[in-house]
């Protein structure tokens, strides 16, 4: 029964649609978990929030973990459009997503959604999170702040039992990712930075089998969409 991860799918929700049919070939008795930011930039916020629910309504096992773009967007919900930090293009594209003219219109089953994601999840040989933790605390995992945006940290391997750690959150290229899963690093970043399909180094959105350490890389085939160019 394989375990999957990946993250920072960011509306792409072909690309999401792609990797779990055609690359992962999911069954219901494998374990996909998503650790966060299903949401805003890319075309399809909707889409990929509906592909979600429809997998788990069919009995496969995924497991959804909360992003810093997720929470964004419940507060938007909450307080307007002033709380995305995001251009009005992109914002944009997340109200034409949902087929809404305001944040604060976004339908309860979304909101429903977003408001469940757990920050982490501890497995019996991974932490799983969206951007990591902040060891400098006493209490790691009660920082939620921490979770969604922290970056550059090094982690306390005692601290989290020496288990590994999978994240996402800050894209990176992916020979980058490639060359950390070969050597079997154990703080193991998956964000290949799908939906910055205009940067050649990004564009890819990649799934770590947990067992065999196996990369799985779907590129993005949302495009075209208008974008910032990272980087």
């Amino acid at each position: 029964m394989p375990r999957y991860a990946l993250t920072d799918i960011h509306g792409c929700a072909r690309t999401l649609k792609a990797m779990v049919h055609d690359q992962l070939r999911l069954t219901r008795n494998d374990e996909l978990y998503l650790l966060g930011d299903f949401v805003n930039k890319g075309p399809d916020s909707k889409g990929v929030i509906d592909f979600i629910l429809h997998l788990q309504k069919q009995r496969y096992q995924v497991h959804c973990l909360r992003g810093n773009h997720d929470q964004m967007l419940l507060k938007a919900v909450e307080k307007g459009e002033k709380a995305l930090n995001l251009t009005s293009t992109e914002r944009g594209l997340v109200l034409q997503s949902f087929g809404i003219t305001r944040f604060e219109h976004l339908p309860d089953k979304y909101t429903a959604f977003l408001s469940g994601l757990p920050y982490y999840l501890e497995l019996p040989d991974y932490f799983l999170v969206h951007a990591g933790f902040d060891f400098k605390q006493d209490d790691i995992f009660s920082d939620k702040e921490a979770m969604l945006n922290i970056r550059d940290y090094k982690p306390d391997w005692i601290r989290l039992g020496n288990k590994k750690l999978l994240h996402g959150h800050t894209p990176t290229p992916l020979h980058g990712i490639k060359k950390a899963a070969s050597h079997k690093e154990p703080k193991l970043n998956l964000d290949a930075g799908c939906v910055y399909y205009r940067n050649a180094a990004f564009g890819n959105l990649v799934a770590l089998d947990l067992d065999t350490l196996e990369l799985h890389i779907q590129p993005n085939i949302d495009r075209p969409y208008p974008v910032a160019r990272k980087g």
